[in-house]
């Protein structure tokens, strides 16, 4: 069983702010980590002459790391305690953070890479198991959109830290170990709250996987349209006929309605008794708004208007599956389970680029939208036969 606050046990009945802060501290160093580190690590290897192939091989690792780095981390946390886990964490994040910029040997940076990226992946699980658990059923998806939204912040804080402190010199990679050492404050101050893993999971990690899968394979889609439409974004829409500076820009409005729609995404999740009605309806927008993107790509405003809807509503998988997986499960299953589920939005990020470019190679530039499509098609399609199947589950 887990205890969700030090001292009791069983669900929690309102917001306990030490936690929410401490959680959302590391997933705010996450996403500053991410947004700052994957531009700048970049940059810095092609001006050393990296090629392009072994630039991308090399930030491929990543979710490598993600995928290695998940099956593990309950077990650590279960020995170790969450607090002290995600202390240890911040910690070599920090160090190996730094020791990009001290290690100038290509080929180190692979197994560095790993740990790197090994760590971030330890925080992202057990911030969120925290405030899963730390979450009163009734405010769970209030609470996870503030959390997503906080997350969504991070990201969009990174790539703007990069571009005003450059590439060169420590001082880019010493703010971003600051930024990551500031997350040990609230969680060393929350220590005596976060939630005990006295077992082990039940099962074996795999089958998280297939636990709850409208959770897992939502967050596997998330993670496959979000990082798979950043990278190939830009390209469709210059091929589509609009300058870099458009283009960017609409990446941006797409990122404003990733934001702005957690929240109300998350509160309109806590009405529901059935939260995959919700992630289906997400499904069928996220699908449509595919459709829809050959036949607006003549007009700037349309196609801003549509992704405005559509970034919110495919970061809203990620946000209203997460308060799902909360709902079904507790203590050390819910720990597993956030594991399998981070696994699976790796194996996304990972799957999604692959799919989308190879997509775009075989059937022009619209193979962008048909390849969203698939994945969209392929969600609708479980989630609906869960619903049909499986009605009292996940």
């Amino acid at each position: 069983m887990t205890q969700p606050q030090s001292g009791t046990s069983g669900p929690v009945e309102s917001i306990h702010w030490r936690s929410l802060i401490a959680a959302v501290a590391a997933i705010s160093a996450v996403g500053i980590a991410i947004g700052l580190g994957l531009p700048l690590l970049s940059i810095i290897m092609e001006k050393r002459g990296i090629s392009s192939t072994m630039i991308g091989i090399n930030s491929a690792m990543a979710g490598i790391a993600a995928m290695a780095a998940a099956p593990f981390t309950t077990r650590l946390a279960h020995a170790w305690g969450t607090a002290t886990t995600m202390l240890a964490a911040i910690l070599l994040a920090a160090v190996s953070g730094l020791g990009f910029y001290y290690i100038q040997n290509f080929w180190l940076w692979f197994p560095l890479r790993l740990v790197f990226h090994g760590a971030i992946t330890t925080l992202f699980i057990l911030s969120e198991f925290w405030i899963n658990a730390a979450a009163p059923p009734r405010r769970r998806g209030l609470v996870l959109g503030i959390y997503a939204t906080v997350l969504s912040l991070g990201f969009a804080t990174g790539p703007l830290l990069f571009s005003l402190l450059g590439s060169d010199g420590v001082l880019p990679f010493a703010v971003g170990a600051a930024i990551i050492l500031l997350a040990a404050v609230p969680i060393f101050a929350a220590r005596g709250e976060s939630p005990i893993i006295d077992e082990k999971p039940e099962l074996h990690f795999m089958r998280y996987v297939l636990l709850v899968p409208t959770a897992t394979a939502a967050v596997f889609i998330f993670g496959a349209v979000e990082v798979g439409g950043l990278s190939l974004f830009p390209i469709y829409a210059t091929r589509a006929g609009f300058s870099e500076p458009q283009a960017a820009l609409l990446l941006t409005v797409m990122g404003i309605g990733n934001m702005a729609f957690q929240i109300p995404l998350g509160m309109l999740s806590d009405r529901l008794t059935d939260r995959r009605r919700l992630l289906t309806v997400l499904a069928v927008i996220g699908l449509v708004g595919a459709l829809c993107l050959p036949l607006i790509s003549h007009s700037w405003v349309l196609m801003a208007t549509v992704l405005l809807l559509w970034g919110g509503c495919v970061a809203g998988l990620y946000t209203v599956g997460l308060s799902h997986l909360g709902s079904r499960l507790v203590g050390a299953d819910l720990a597993a389970a956030n594991a399998a589920f981070i696994f699976c939005y790796a194996v996304g990020t990972v799957v999604g680029p692959q799919a989308i470019g190879a997509a775009m190679d075989v059937s022009g530039n619209d193979g962008f939208a048909w390849a969203i499509v698939a994945f969209f098609g392929f969600y609708l399609v479980l989630s609906l036969a869960r619903m049909v199947f499986r009605p009292k589950r996940g």
